[in-house]
């Protein structure tokens, strides 16, 4: 899902810079002064799982790549402020020191996975948690990347410097991602119900519901 350089029209990547600066500034008013000194932990061990989630890419003819993003399973255990912040670390340091993902679509990168998976997962899985939390954790996670995986579609499908246009990249990125999605929703699960059982401490009302 990572968007290289040179797939952006530079005014489609500026759009997405601004937006993602708005939504990550605001983030960080919203947790600075409340983060509780024992979550540090927690929020490390989500950046590393994601870090390591990220790292398979499948390759997307017509589009980008599919991989695994864990944007739900930052928004369930951080809730989506801290759960924002959290992904825009990691596809910082992706972007700076491995090169996955180019500098010019960081912010569109930062949008997509960072904001959209983890604000969509976040309100999915807040609005069916008395469903049952199998089923909120799953749905928020399926849903969360593919909402994430359009968005990318969009961005590289309006821009005239990619050669597929938005009538190929977005069923492509949904249909690829709406597959995959399902995956996630289960690792999502099985990561959020573990929890729930081992450690339901960190699954507490107030984060759920920020």
């Amino acid at each position: 899902m990572h968007i290289p350089d040179g797939y952006l029209d530079m005014p489609i990547a500026v759009l997405f810079y601004l937006l993602s600066a708005a939504v990550v500034g605001y983030s960080v008013y919203r947790v600075r002064g409340t983060l509780d000194e024992k979550k540090i932990p927690l929020v490390g061990m989500v950046a590393a799982g994601i870090f390591a989630a990220q790292m398979l890419n499948w390759p997307i003819p017509g589009s980008t790549s599919a991989h695994l993003v864990g944007g739900a399973i930052a928004a369930i255990l951080l809730g989506p402020y801290l759960g924002c912040l959290a992904m825009t670390s990691v596809l910082v340091i992706q972007c700076l020191l491995f090169g996955d993902g180019g500098i010019t679509a960081l912010g569109a990168n930062v949008w997509n996975m960072a904001v959209v998976n983890v604000f969509v997962a976040h309100y999915l899985y807040v609005f069916l948690r008395d469903k049952g939390l199998h089923l909120a954790s799953f749905v928020s996670g399926w849903l969360g990347i593919t909402a994430a995986a359009i968005f990318a579609g969009i961005e590289v499908g309006l821009s005239s410097s990619f050669k597929y246009s938005i009538g190929v990249t977005v069923p492509t990125m949904g249909i690829w991602h709406g597959l995959l999605g399902l995956l996630e929703g289960a690792i999502t699960a099985a990561v959020i119900l573990y929890i729930a059982k081992n450690r339901p401490d960190i699954l507490n009302e107030e984060v759920s519901e920020e």
